[in-house]
């Protein structure tokens, strides 16, 4: 009998091992998904103050040019 209690405090072990890295796996991926958002988002917030910025100095550089 103590060989089968031994047994099944191995197998117990390995489960909450294996589910402890899937917990790991799943942080991870989401950790990644959030920053390649995070990473978007200002990239679109760059790219809006890159166009208004070329806006105004388009529209400077036509009142330069039409005077």
């Amino acid at each position: 009998m103590p060989n089968a209690t031994h047994q099944l405090g191995a197998v117990k072990r390995e489960l909450l091992d294996i589910f402890m890295n899937l917990e790991v796996a799943d942080h991870e991926s989401r950790k990644k998904s959030a920053a390649i958002r995070y990473l978007r988002a200002r990239r679109g917030i760059e790219m809006h103050n890159e166009i208004k910025r070329l806006e105004r100095d388009i529209a400077a550089y036509d009142e330069e040019a039409l005077q």
